[in-house]
């Protein structure tokens, strides 16, 4: 198959699903259920088009592991963390700002958004499923699948912390400035960031992909600029007493030692 080909199939079929969630969203009076399904959609970006392209059997299949374990960790956590809670106070902000037009409105500003941002930086993937050469793995896959590591173990970690954190009514209001979050600000944002730059290298590898750099940085976008670090930094400094501290001496984004005094 074409590339041209699995793109615009991976599309369509794309603008199925979320037409569809965005009907069940209809039903539930909750549009935050798309966050759910954000991490199980590139998973399946990612075995679609396993089982439709051609390329190289062992590089699509290391994508196709990569893209599952972190979709469906990433899709199970906020499905834990957001189900019975109610609509997320993003969504319902929105829901009350646009009115009686949110319907209709959320169709294209939340679902057919995100829609076209999974196929946008799942565009490393697709590409790399139909480019066969070289055949075998090498040196980047596995530089590649490092970095990928490397991230889902900061994202996963903590994500943990977090939810550990957060049990403890003793910390209800308080920073947490613990473990990874002692480090940066957004350990799992970071983590997220090595993920995707991590599959990047491994696309890369195919020899044909260096123009879906577009992938990774729209997610590096999204995770520093837009709806990731920036847009829960002014929820938090509003919400959590010493936050303005915490800031002072924590790295927003990559990680490193506090600073002192």
């Amino acid at each position: 198959m074409s590339t041209a080909g699995l793109l615009a199939i991976e599309g369509g079929l794309l603008l199925a699903l979320v037409t569809a969630l965005w009907a069940v969203s209809l039903a539930l009076r909750d549009a935050s259920i798309v966050d759910i399904f954000w991490g199980a959609g590139f998973v399946f970006v990612a075995s679609t088009g396993y089982a439709l392209a051609d390329g190289s059997g062992g590089r699509a299949l290391l994508l196709t592991l990569l893209v599952t374990v972190w979709g469906l960790r990433l899709s199970a956590h906020l499905a834990h963390r957001n189900i019975g809670k109610g609509e997320d106070y993003r969504y319902a902000e929105m829901r009350r700002r646009h009115g009686d037009a949110w319907p209709l409105r959320s169709l294209f500003l939340v679902f057919w958004l995100q829609g076209a941002l999974i196929w946008v930086v799942s565009l490393p993937i697709q590409v790399a499923m139909t480019d066969s050469t070289p055949a075998g793995l090498g040196a980047l896959d596995w530089v590649g699948a490092a970095v990928w590591a490397l991230g889902l173990a900061f994202e996963a970690v903590g994500d943990w912390q977090l939810s550990r954190f957060k049990a403890d009514p003793a910390n209800r209001g308080e920073v947490m400035d613990r473990g990874l979050w002692r480090y940066t600000r957004h350990p799992n944002y970071f983590g997220d960031f090595c993920v995707w730059w991590g599959i990047w290298l491994v696309a890369l590898a195919a020899g044909s992909t260096w123009w879906t750099v577009v992938g990774p940085l729209v997610m590096s976008v999204l995770l520093i600029r837009v709806s990731g670090v920036a847009l829960l930094e002014r929820s938090l400094s509003q919400r959590r007493t010493g936050y303005a501290d915490y800031v002072a001496r924590t790295s927003a984004f990559f990680p490193r030692p506090p600073r002192q005094g």
